[in-house]
């Protein structure tokens, strides 16, 4: 038995089938996701959905869910399952699951009568071509499969509906069909490994609904076409593969195209390796360059979450060369010393902290390359961020007298907690910013000393009186000795105490004007206040502004999204420091505070972390189903843990 295995028990139960969903993409911005059980609860799930550069840039779903049938003796048995109005299941092909396991590929075992059926689906790396497995296990009579597919053709944010204009058409090729449902979109195949009859009877099924996007207050029933189906012989042990691709394909390459993409695969036999396994799902290969998709399924590139995400990644296993491929895809984007919020909408650089945290990852690429190297390569870029910063740029960023950061324009948000409703921000913290000026302290020191290992006199000398100003500034604004914390932001007389993460963050940086009893402080109280099983709260249960519920409706979640709800990524920084402060007495708490993402495994999107999680107990997850820096923030602390534990060993 695999890592991750899922009982019959647990598969026919719809409340609990429905509630976990699976997710695979193809490193190059296609995916494939549903449920256990198959249904598909989202506008956003589907079997292919590809991004079309070509129509729009975005992603759309093309074949939202393919309905197999067992047929034997004439009686049919469909393993599909779609919900209708009225709470409403047709066909019920969950009941037919008896096992459900994820190793290197995620396997169903179907089970009907005497027939057992297995299949496995995965993408093709960099093309938008999904492959699906089919194995008769078991049969005491001759055997048929029949296959309908039920296609969208439109984008993830919208939904189908039945018209006239849906061109119906098809044209043989090898092995199956091709067809176009609407003008801009490419043909699309659809394709089996052995000889198939196809039987055109093309039809709407009609008001499919989507439970999640009912909750989210979206509208969320929609209508597909079928244009027919497939049909195909089977013999027991034997394997038959069907294709679904935007370009034509070779059914005699099938089998050998699929064992080859298992090879790519990183099996999911432990905690780590699903993390591992989720992390190469966000890499995306653009026509720019390498990137990282922020998380599954709507986001597309965040610039602060791919350079938090990049070492977690990357790094830790050892590839240089996709970090610095990503690192440099971003840095082509360096505008005024600034950064896009979002990658390919030059409109949004209005992201105060992304360009500090390039420094951070390169932080973490010289613990394995020499520092001149580093600064030969990248120097030109931190002085560009360095000088805009100093000497002021968009969005009213600049250094003040006393060499802190400040930044605020009306009606933006420049942090990270940057959710709006009704176009105003949630949380806008305009002035300065605590973990802005942390950032920014660590920005010049470590500027500094690759500076100073490069031999770059001229930037030293620039630069070296103002660390001990930012430090000072730093201390006497933002630093409470009787409360044991740093303010969360301050602009003119005011001064924000509210007990945030965003201090977490300042006390986590490798420079720091913080002493060791002042982060033991913060981390004591973060820790009282903040630390979850999933993660940290982005405000303390006892501010009255807390929101620990936030309800399904998206509006509501944007409203609690940094009052209280929860973010895996900030583990990382609380454990660092944790470690940091308490060093070998604090190994076992700080291993206790991954124990609760293990249990997440098998929860909500299996193998993978969702975006945020709720406040209050029970944590219940929301936003998207898998985010890159909440993936990549349990890694890094896992292998800093396993770090600390390693050096016990030695000592002892």
């Amino acid at each position: 038995m695999g890592y991750l295995n899922f009982d019959k028990d647990k598969l026919v139960n719809l409340s609990y089938s429905l509630e976990r969903e699976t997710l695979r993409t193809n490193r190059g911005g296609a995916y494939t996701s549903t449920t256990l059980a198959g249904c598909n609860t989202r506008k956003y799930h589907g079997w292919l959905v590809v991004r079309l550069d070509e129509l729009d840039g975005g992603k759309h779903v093309l074949l939202s869910s393919l309905d197999e049938s067992v047929i034997q003796h004439e009686a049919q048995f469909n393993l599909g399952i779609h919900k209708y109005p009225g709470d409403f299941y047709e066909p019920k092909g969950h009941k037919y699951i008896r096992n459900f396991e994820f190793d290197t590929i995620p396997k169903h075992t179907y089970r009907v009568g005497g027939v057992i059926l297995t299949r496995t689906r995965l993408l093709v790396e960099h093309e938008n071509l999904l492959l699906v497995k089919y194995t008769l296990e078991e049969a005491n009579s001759p055997t048929k499969l029949r296959f309908r597919p039920f296609m969208a053709f439109r984008s993830v944010h919208s939904l189908s509906k039945a018209n006239l204009y849906a061109n119906s058409k098809y044209t043989p090729v090898a092995n199956g069909i091709r067809m176009s449902l609407y003008e801009g979109y490419p043909e699309f195949f659809m394709q089996f490994s052995k000889a198939c009859d196809f039987v055109p009877v093309p039809d709407w099924y009609k008001n499919i609904e989507y439970i999640r996007e009912q909750e989210r207050g979206y509208e969320f029933q929609e209508d597909l076409f079928v244009p027919g189906y497939f049909e195909v012989s089977i013999e027991k042990g034997e394997s038959i593969i069907f294709s679904a691709s935007t370009t034509v394909q070779k059914p005699s390459e099938f089998l050998k195209r699929y064992d080859k993409e298992k090879i790519y695969r990183i099996p999911r036999d432990s905690f780590i390796n699903c993390l591992r396994n989720a992390g190469q799902q966000f890499m995306w290969k653009r026509p720019d360059g390498l990137d990282l998709i922020a998380g599954y399924p709507w986001y597309e590139s965040v610039s602060r979450q791919t350079l938090i995400a990049l070492p977690g990644i990357f790094l830790l296993n050892g590839d240089l060369k996709n970090f610095e491929a990503v690192l440099q895809t971003n840095l082509k984007r360096l505008k005024n010393g600034l950064l896009p919020k979002y990658a390919g909408q030059e409109s949004f650089y209005d992201a105060a902290d992304a360009p500090l945290l390039v420094f951070y990852a390169l932080q973490q690429l010289a613990k394995v390359l020499p520092a001149s190297e580093i600064w030969t390569t990248y120097g030109p870029s931190l002085k560009e961020i360095l000088n805009h910063y100093r000497e002021g740029t968009d969005f009213n960023i600049h250094m003040l007298e006393n060499g802190l950061i400040y930044a605020k324009k009306e009606g933006v948000a420049l942090t990270w907690m940057d959710d709006y409703v009704d176009g105003i921000p949630v949380t806008p913290r305009g002035g300065l910013a605590v973990e802005i000026n942390a950032l920014w302290y660590n920005a010049i020191c470590f500027a500094i000393e690759l500076a100073s290992a490069s031999g770059d006199k001229a930037f030293v000398k620039a630069w070296k009186e103002l660390p001990a100003l930012v430090a000072e500034s730093f201390l006497s604004l933002f630093w409470c000795e009787e409360c044991g914390q740093l303010a969360d932001y301050i602009d003119g007389e005011y001064t924000d105490w509210s007990v945030r993460p965003n201090m977490l963050l300042a006390a986590a940086q490798d420079f720091s004007p913080l002493s060791r009893s002042q982060k033991k402080m913060i981390i004591s109280t973060v820790r009282d206040k903040l630390l979850t099983p999933v993660g940290i709260r982005t405000l303390s249960p006892e501010d009255v502004s807390y929101k620990g519920f936030s309800g399904e409706h998206v509006c509501n979640f944007s409203e609690a999204a940094h009052q209280g709800t929860v973010y895996p990524f900030l583990i990382y920084p609380f454990v660092k420091t944790y470690l940091e402060v308490h060093r070998s007495g604090g190994l076992s708490f700080a291993r206790n505070c991954l124990e609760g993402f293990k249990n997440e495994m098998f929860e909500n999107c299996i193998g993978t972390l969702s975006e945020a999680y709720e406040g209050n107990p029970p944590h219940t997850a929301k936003g998207s189903v898998s985010q890159a820096w909440n993936v990549a923030a349990v890694i890094m602390a896992n292998a800093l843990v396993e770090q600390f534990e390693e050096e016990n060993r030695n000592k002892s």
